[in-house]
């Protein structure tokens, strides 16, 4: 499978937990030799645009992160093009889900899954999608933007029973229609970070999920980085979920 990879994705850009010192390396070094790496371009300032508002921008500018945040967002859309007609992961960072059209929080600066979706929207490749976010926080962002769009449904799935979560998950993905399937993939949630409810296994499991109901819409899926924060695990949780996306 493609894997939209950036060396700059390794700066330590800010004190946040997103930022940390290996944190991508910790990925990089569990996927290297069984994906292929694809370089992604930063985000043109008018797809940013598209999403956020120009005081936004600048802010993030003033913060030092633009650089960044924009190749966070390219990389998103490097993605979501491949998922046009294969499933692709999108190993990115600064994270997104949490970034509205004026402001961001939680280690996120530019909304990336929606910059990538309303990019596919407006050049005719989609005609709705889907947004699975199983990170472990709430993808406020991702609602805020894309919530009133008419051709996105959200779900953020929040039991805290692990079977029920899971077969929540089922049940959703098993009945949209979108013709793409998107994924805010945040590994916080697993038994060792600090979700601790999902297991390794769990992460293969959605990912097998996504690619079904892709294949039942003849459409497409990717997927992003969102949260993850224990490094010891997060490169084998961001593998099982590939290789859940790429069975068919």
């Amino acid at each position: 499978m493609k894997v939209v990879y950036h060396e700059n994705y390794n700066e330590v850009y800010s004190t946040d937990p997103a930022s940390a010192s290996g944190r991508m390396h910790a990925v990089e070094k569990v996927l290297r030799g069984k994906v292929t790496f694809v370089e992604p371009s930063a985000a043109t300032r008018e797809d940013i645009l598209k999403i956020h508002t120009p005081d936004h921008v600048m802010s993030v500018e003033r913060e030092g992160v633009y650089d960044i945040a924009a190749l966070a967002a390219g990389g998103a859309i490097k993605a979501a093009q491949i998922g046009l007609t294969e499933p692709c992961f999108a190993l990115i960072r600064p994270p997104g889900h949490h970034a509205s059209a004026g402001s961001a929080w939680g280690f996120c600066y530019f909304n990336n899954i929606s910059i990538a979706l309303e990019k596919l929207k407006r050049e005719g490749k989609i005609k709705n999608a889907f947004i699975l976010d199983f990170d472990l926080h709430y993808g406020d962002g991702n609602v805020n933007i894309l919530g009133t769009k008419g051709y996105v449904t959200i779900y953020n799935p929040a039991s805290s029973n692990r079977n029920e979560y899971l077969k929540n998950v089922q049940e959703v993905l098993s009945q949209t229609p979108a013709d793409m399937i998107a994924v805010s993939a945040g590994f916080d949630n697993h038994e060792d970070d600090w979700g601790g409810l999902l297991k390794t296994e769990d992460y293969r499991y959605m990912g097998k999920l996504v690619r079904e109901a892709a294949l039942r819409n003849h459409g497409g899926c990717f997927g992003i980085l969102e949260g993850g924060y224990n490094h010891s695990v997060l490169g084998k949780n961001v593998l099982a979920f590939i290789e859940g996306l790429g069975e068919k």
